[in-house]
């Protein structure tokens, strides 16, 4: 089942961050809590995990990009 993954909030007053790494490829295989990418906000660094076993089929916001909470970053398929 294709899942969306978006934009956590990160803090009460935090309402954006900028994606600074990707840990997965498209196409590729990950397990529940691995790292699938990273997130800068004014307050901090953070790898935000897998929700799941599945394999990441697209990437919508890539590194540099502003994304605001609730936006949708990537799209996955559980497994």
């Amino acid at each position: 089942m294709e899942r969306i993954v978006k934009m956590p909030r990160m803090g009460m007053n935090v309402d954006e961050g900028t994606i600074v790494e990707w840990h997965v490829k498209e196409g590729q295989s990950f397990s529940k809590g691995d790292a699938l990418y990273s997130i800068e906000t004014d307050k901090t660094t953070a790898e935000i995990e897998a929700p799941c076993d599945g394999v990441l089929n697209k990437i919508h916001a890539n590194i540099g990009d502003d994304i605001s909470v609730g936006d949708q970053i990537c799209s996955i398929t559980e497994t």
